[in-house]
């Protein structure tokens, strides 16, 4: 990408999205298109269209999304589902008639089968069924993979699908209702810590284990493969290494200094027993995460004890 190129970031306000601009800032990239929500409902294909025809984006990374825990997945089926299939097809759809030169779709690791073997490869995708808890949010990526083969297969257009592992890092949604595990655990310790809560609850078992990439990793690998990958195959995203729920959470514990009782309600679900991409493919074509997780962890803590508590209060 010409450092002058027009770049639109969809869900440039969110975890993923702000990562990249972040990332493509500090490459030198200055013309970066993004809008907020109420100055851009991707829901709407009316409003999706005005601003593609307006705009001419030459690039578009779509990490825009609606995306939540188990507990948001759960409660909210239908938004999942719809939000996402709509936001996808609207965005994939604009970017092909107004001839960008390349997209990167988003996906997310949980398109793959709930009991596929591990690590997940690529070629797992469609062999099995889903996780039941994020079913919706799962058909509606693979949908949006689906949609960028079919129309680089029809038309040539050159619009990639990577999938990353669970993320987390600044900007990360600390709502205790509709965050994932990572920020949940890191705003109960904290709270935990301030207040003087002998205990802290946890849902499940603590024993699936799941795998966790910083995001400015994962914004760096999203601007390597827009750079250097060119395939209509999808691409996982990840660090190859996992942990259990028990361990992170002794982990996130140790670090934000909370030191009572760690609880777990067995009652509640665990959700898919292992998750962790074969990212062999990325790495035979040059990229490897570099974060490891504890300095993640401490990065995203010094970010949300300053910053991050005050957006999550108002959540």
């Amino acid at each position: 990408m010409n450092l002058n190129a027009k770049i639109y970031v969809a869900g440039s306000r969110g975890l993923v999205g702000s990562a990249i601009v972040r990332r493509l800032k500090e490459l030198g990239y200055t013309n970066i298109l993004g809008k907020t929500s109420k100055e851009l409902d991707l829901r709407n294909q009316a409003e999706v269209e005005i601003f593609f025809c307006n705009e001419r984006p030459e690039y578009v990374f779509l990490a825009a999304a609606k995306v939540g825990g188990i507990w948001a997945n759960n409660s909210f089926p239908a938004e999942f589902i719809y939000d996402n299939l709509i936001i996808g097809s609207n965005i994939i759809h604009c970017a092909h008639k107004y001839k960008v030169s390349k997209l990167l779709f988003l996906g997310s690791s949980c398109i793959y089968p709930k009991y596929a073997p591990q690590p997940l490869k690529e070629e797992y995708l469609l062999t099995g069924e889903l996780e039941p808890t994020n079913e919706p949010y799962a058909i509606a990526k693979i949908a949006g993979i689906k949609l960028c083969q079919a129309y680089r297969r029809q038309y040539g257009d050159n619009f990639i699908a990577v999938m990353p592992t669970n993320l987390y890092g600044i900007n990360d949604n600390f709502n205790l209702d509709t965050s994932h595990v990572l920020p949940a655990l890191m705003r109960k310790f904290h709270e935990a810590k301030l207040s003087g809560t002998p205990s802290v609850n946890i849902w499940g078992s603590g024993k699936p284990r799941r795998e966790f990439l910083f995001v400015d990793d994962l914004a760096d690998a999203c601007y390597f493969l827009m750079q250097y990958y060119d395939d209509g195959e999808i691409v996982n995203i990840g660090t190859g290494n996992d942990i259990t729920i028990a361990d992170l959470a002794a982990m996130m514990a140790e670090i934000i200094g909370f030191t009572g009782e760690i609880i777990y309600d067995t009652t509640k679900p665990d959700g898919t027993p292992i998750k962790r991409l074969d990212v062999s493919k990325i790495n035979n074509l040059g990229w490897y995460a570099r974060t490891p997780l504890r300095a993640g962890i401490e990065r995203t803590y010094q970010w949300f004890s300053k910053e991050g508590l005050m957006a999550s209060s108002r959540m």
